[in-house]
């Protein structure tokens, strides 16, 4: 019975400095944190594409460019 206690003693002692060491790796390790950061940055330009010219016809900066556009061909047509 003792032999069967002493191997598993010495099994989760293993098993301790194993995750420890995992845990400490993971923490030490920044290349997942540089693509973590990518992905947010990449999330924040696509929120702002969808705020400035919206998802449908009525964005408020896709409305401005087109009454400007449509203003430069107006003023173009008359001076033509």
């Amino acid at each position: 019975m003792l032999k069967y206690y002493i191997k598993t003693n010495e099994a989760l002692k293993r098993l301790h400095t194993d995750a420890r060491e995992t845990v400490e790796r993971l923490c030490t390790d920044k290349d997942g944190v540089v693509s973590f950061e990518y992905v947010i940055v990449a999330a924040c330009i696509i929120g702002a594409v969808v705020a400035a010219f919206g998802t449908g016809t009525g964005g408020a900066i896709a409305t401005a460019l087109t009454g400007g556009i449509n203003a430069i061909v107006a003023q173009f047509n008359a001076a033509v």
